[in-house]
């Protein structure tokens, strides 16, 4: 008996330990500038991290002191921690879905449309007011175009280099507007500059840029999905181990209860 409820112990110990990953990959993404701005994923991700920590380790407790009221808690409290941290995997791969970026001829790096992403993706960053509050703490905390003026000062430097997301979609305007180069975040505008508002959009004034411009927000979802995909790996990998600690946690637990019945059959308590 005391040996199956030490294997119990040990196993929800390891329960208890799979949620590092999921606490660091939620502290990661805290570490983003764009998603410290956005402010959405990574805390559900710390919050279910140190409840599968908790949960782990009242089980552990359980099976150490032997309390089976203890380790039945640990048992459907850690089976709910679980299917929602495989809620949250699907919710994440279904909200990333979408393309990586347009290809533009005569350009190595790529441009980025806000129709291409899910529609509750765009609404974090798209309602009123929101915008506002983001750009502003982008500007304050991600400067991504400060540096492209002294980095490519040649159109044909700036026209075959990789940009993130973000520089394409913030520091230019859209190469369909037809814009002249001057400098990397300076442009001149085509007599007839159309109706897209994102060509309309575009200022050479250093604190406005494309900020406000649609290809800004697909910028920073672009870095917001490939962020999250990312951690959505460790996520799905933590679930599946998860799930197989459970169901070895569910197998010791039966094994010590049965023991715990033999015992007792054995000094005439049944």
């Amino acid at each position: 008996m005391a040996l199956n409820y030490m294997g119990a112990a040990a196993i929800n110990a390891v329960a208890a330990l799979l949620s590092i990953p999921v606490i660091a990959a939620g502290i990661w993404l805290s570490t983003q500038a764009d998603n410290a701005c956005v402010q959405i994923l990574q805390w559900p991700l710390i919050g279910l991290g140190v409840a599968v920590l908790a949960v782990g380790l009242a089980g552990f407790i359980g099976a150490f002191w032997r309390l089976p009221w203890l380790l039945l808690a640990y048992l459907v409290f850690m089976l709910l921690l679980i299917a929602a941290l495989a809620c949250l995997a699907v919710f994440v791969f279904v909200a990333t879905t979408g393309t990586s970026g347009r290809p533009v001829p005569g350009r190595a790096f790529l441009e980025y449309d806000l129709d291409d992403y899910s529609g509750w993706l765009r609404r974090r960053v798209d309602a009123p007011g929101r915008w506002d509050d983001i750009k502003t703490c982008l500007a304050a905390t991600a400067p991504v175009c400060s540096d492209l003026n002294q980095t490519y000062t040649a159109p044909q430097a700036f026209f075959a280099a990789w940009l993130s997301p973000m520089q394409s979609g913030c520091c230019k305007p859209p190469t369909r507007c037809g814009y002249t180069f001057v400098s990397a975040t300076n442009w001149i505008s085509p007599i007839d500059g159309g109706s897209d508002p994102d060509c309309a959009a575009w200022s050479n004034d250093q604190d406005r840029l494309c900020y406000s411009c649609d290809s800004c927000k697909a910028g920073l979802l672009q870095n917001l999905r490939r962020e999250w995909r990312r951690a959505d790996v460790v996520l799905i990998v933590a679930t599946v181990a998860l799930l197989v600690v459970y169901a070895m946690g569910c197998y010791a637990f039966r094994a010590a209860r049965t023991d715990e019945l033999f015992r007792r059959y054995r000094q005439g308590y049944t």
